[in-house]
């Protein structure tokens, strides 16, 4: 879109307008000591052409895209398939905010109602809302939620949660009388089931679980959503790589009473920190508690099918402090992107896809495990990501790395102190065999 500044005409007729004879009359009524009295401190303007090539400048900097890459921890690099960025820059869909309206957004009210419908298949929810800011927001509404069912103040988080998402619920449940309490992990990197257990009791609200865990490791959801049923609590999975439930048991099929997530991997490329698509599903009897809202599906007086959106219990929604959730944003474009991905992957693409993640996980495994003093830190099964230990310190490997052009994974020391020169690694569909060849030659370079 082209950007057209204001000519003097245009500027006057605005003034004119507002009342105002000139720009200083304007802004005569702000306070002298709060305005600034000089020029912005800005570089002289530029024409087009020399505004394009200073970004191309500027572009040319950055390392990504040059880089290869394996890096993951919540932010992943899957292939995307060419309609799903097509379709979702129609105007249509680009342009509409909220569907108030639902006589006037049939369209955006239907993707949200296919959206809904596609999480509940991959989760085995009975349910689903119109989604949730991102993966670590929805984990936090989930624990929120879990305390107005049931009324109980306690939360148990495996230390193997996400970090961010584990800060977030911090910051969300700072000013409640929600106790957090961690639950350790075990030598194979999934939950300590006898930690879960000796700290479960009749206090505990829900038992969140992320499958996979940070680790990489694929947790035993059923037998820590067995444990917290024995109490009365709920279970609450966690998904921050939602490829994995193209080849995972269903959680609800595992027990789970609430299942959230973060959808970035379907169809949303990586962006610097986002957008991102936060998913929510529970089960029937949770519905009025689920927060966000929901996109329904009915007839008109002429037995029409038509879409509405509907149980909005949202804080702009006059609802205040019985407000559901305090989050402004249902990230319909991202769920758009999400369902149009999901629609061309089918059941046996996305199933596919995520059998190739596995595949080229373990070939990466087990060819960077022949690295001489370089060994898996943890025994667990994974899907794409997974930890490894290494005999030195990682930093200046990590450095020598990057020197030639690799980023080889995400170090855990700083969130996990414990984890001391140890790397987590992701590897996904987009990684070839001569990808990973490569990692292991320079990383036995590095170590040498």
């Amino acid at each position: 879109m082209s950007y057209i500044s204001l000519s003097e005409k245009d500027k006057k007729e605005m003034l004119e307008r507002a009342g105002a004879a000139s720009m200083e009359d304007l802004f005569g009524s702000l306070p002298g000591e709060i305005r600034l009295h000089r020029r912005l401190d800005l570089p002289e303007g530029l024409s087009e052409p020399e505004l394009l090539a200073r970004l191309e400048e500027i572009a040319g900097k950055s390392t990504y895209g040059r880089c290869l890459s394996f890096l993951g921890a919540g932010a992943y690099r899957h292939v995307i398939p060419t309609a799903v960025e097509a379709l979702s820059s129609r105007g249509e869909f680009l342009s509409p905010y909220t569907p108030y309206q639902p006589e006037v957004s049939q369209g955006t009210l239907q993707v949200i109602f296919e959206f809904q419908t596609l999480i509940c298949q991959l989760t085995g929810m009975d349910i689903a809302n119109a989604s949730l800011y991102d993966g670590a927001s929805a984990a936090a509404e989930a624990t929120l939620m879990a305390n107005r069912l049931n009324g109980r103040t306690r939360l148990l988080l495996p230390r193997s949660l996400h970090p961010h998402y584990r800060r977030t619920i911090e910051t969300y449940t700072r000013n409640t009388n929600l106790e957090l309490v961690e639950v350790a992990y075990g030598a194979g990197g999934g939950l300590d089931l006898r930690d879960l257990e000796s700290k479960l009791d009749d206090r505990t609200a829900a038992v969140l679980c992320q499958i996979p865990n940070y680790f990489g490791v694929v947790e035993d959801f059923k037998a820590a959503a067995d444990l917290a049923h024995g109490r009365r609590a709920l279970a609450v999975a966690v998904v921050a790589e939602a490829v994995s439930l193209g080849i995972l048991e269903a959680p609800g099929r595992l027990g789970a009473d609430i299942v959230t997530g973060e959808g970035q991997s379907f169809g949303l490329p990586l962006g610097f920190g986002g957008p991102y698509l936060g998913f929510m599903g529970c089960g029937r009897d949770f519905l009025r508690q689920l927060p966000g809202r929901i996109s329904g599906l009915t007839v008109d007086l002429e037995g029409r099918r038509g879409f509405v959106l509907t149980l909005s219990t949202r804080e702009q929604h006059i609802r205040r402090e019985k407000a559901t959730s305090n989050i402004c944003t249902n990230q319909a474009w991202c769920a758009l992107r999400a369902t149009i991905f999901l629609e061309t992957m089918g059941h046996d693409g996305l199933r596919e896809l995520a059998g190739r993640n596995i595949h080229k996980a373990r070939y990466a495994l087990e060819t960077l495990a022949e690295v001489p003093g370089v060994e898996p830190r943890f025994s667990g099964r994974v899907f794409n990501e997974f930890v490894l230990q290494l005999p030195e310190n990682w930093a200046a490997v990590d450095t020598g790395l990057r020197g030639k052009d690799i980023l080889a994974g995400v170090e855990l020391e700083r969130d996990f102190p414990e984890l001391k020169d140890c790397v987590l690694v992701s590897v996904t569909e987009m990684h070839t065999k001569e990808d990973i060849d490569r990692l292991a030659s320079s990383l036995r370079e590095a170590l040498r």
